[in-house]
């Protein structure tokens, strides 16, 4: 599991003239950037630069990227997902767990198996399980059993 690449965040929009561009983060906190080496199929992983949080409630940042440096290079990059190696994580504490290591969990609910995890989702509303048969259900309140790889939602 070390070796998958995990999703952070992504381009979503040129920031003014001079080649910056808007990254929607997916992390804890989206000053993580900041400290993170952020990869992409679309430029080199030292060439990703932290710039500012766009304002202290937002979870998208503005960043500069090496190489694009005009609005017109970084449209380009519109819609670029960013990702870090899994084994970049910190460790997590006894009870904690990564989303990410929840892909391919069994999903659980009154009893019955109602699916596989491949992703989440979040519209804003919290954090929501896409299952392989395209159903969605909240995660608010699950509960996960890391040993029987299950999640039983209510």
């Amino acid at each position: 599991m070390d070796d998958k690449k995990i999703l952070i965040g992504k381009i979503v929009a040129p920031q003014g003239i001079r080649g910056e561009v808007r990254v929607q983060t997916y992390t804890a906190s989206p000053m993580d950037f900041a400290v993170l080496s952020v990869e992409s199929d679309k430029f080199a992983a030292a060439d990703f630069k932290f710039v500012r949080r766009l304002n202290p409630t937002s979870d998208v940042i503005i960043a500069r990227i090496n190489g694009y440096a005009d609005r017109t290079a970084v449209e380009a990059l519109r819609g670029t997902e960013l990702f870090i190696s899994r084994d970049a994580l910190p460790a997590v504490r006894d009870g904690e767990y990564y989303q990410a290591d929840l892909i391919g969990f069994d999903v659980v609910r009154a009893g019955e198996n109602i699916g596989r995890v491949v992703c989440f989702q979040n519209f804003g509303a919290g954090d929501i399980i896409e299952l392989e048969n395209g159903d969605m259900v909240s995660f608010i309140g699950a509960d996960v059993d890391m040993d029987a790889k299950k999640i039983v939602v209510g």
